[in-house]
């Protein structure tokens, strides 16, 4: 039986194995690019030292380490996955970083205070979440916000160039997992997020980056 704390067919990660092996299969992914392409999420982002930042559906944490080097000592970054095994790889691999902390989670009803966090990350979350699930998860990402506080939500495009990044989008399933991810910014704007921008992190990556108002309730 499946472990109830992870979505159907649908886990983040439980489709590519154990923490250690989806680690390994991310690094090998992004062809020596994983920690760019995350650094440039952080940037997007607009993470500060001392911020107050969430990271939903942080797998292994590797997201998660990044955003705590760039909050430092009196920052803090909590990342929540619906996966207990994924939560334990990245406490482990955390150690005692006292501004990196995990919990399981689910990113439909997260289990913090109101207008608690100064930055809301998610990335290659949104195409596991069934249809029904994805606008509670950006309207409680967007609760747990401070008001002006950003949201910045990344998952898998298909490559627009180069033949050989189209062929190993195939090979690797990404292409298939592109296509379902939805309309992000129509999700944000439901969710009533402002300023509301896309981008890329390439090789694999398109975000969207959005605020929510100051005047929001």
């Amino acid at each position: 039986m499946a472990d109830p704390l992870t979505y159907p067919e649908t886990s983040p990660h439980g489709h590519i194995g154990p923490p250690r092996l989806y680690d390994t299969f991310a690094n090998v992914f992004f062809l020596g690019r994983r920690r760019a392409t995350f650094q440039r999420l952080i940037a997007a982002a607009g993470v500060q030292p001392g911020q107050r930042v969430l990271d939903v559906g942080c797998g292994t944490g590797y997201f998660a380490r990044l955003l705590a080097h760039a909050v430092g000592p009196e920052g803090l970054v909590v990342g929540i996955d619906p996966s207990l095994e994924m939560i334990t790889y990245a406490s482990h691999k955390a150690g005692r970083a006292r501004n990196c902390q995990f919990q399981v989670g689910t990113a439909e009803s997260l289990d913090f205070p109101t207008e608690h966090f100064d930055v809301v990350v998610s990335s290659l979350v949104m195409h596991h979440l069934p249809e029904d699930m994805q606008g509670p998860a950006l309207r409680e990402m967007r609760r747990v916000l401070r008001p002006g506080g950003k949201l910045l939500v990344a998952d898998f495009q298909i490559p627009r160039h180069g033949l050989g990044w189209r062929l190993l989008a195939v090979i690797t399933d990404h292409s298939r997992m592109a296509r379902m991810v939805p309309h992000l910014e129509l999700l944000a704007a439901q969710a009533e997020f402002a300023e509301i921008r896309v981008g890329e992190a390439p090789p694999w990556l398109r975000y969207v980056y959005a605020v929510k108002a100051a005047s929001a309730m």
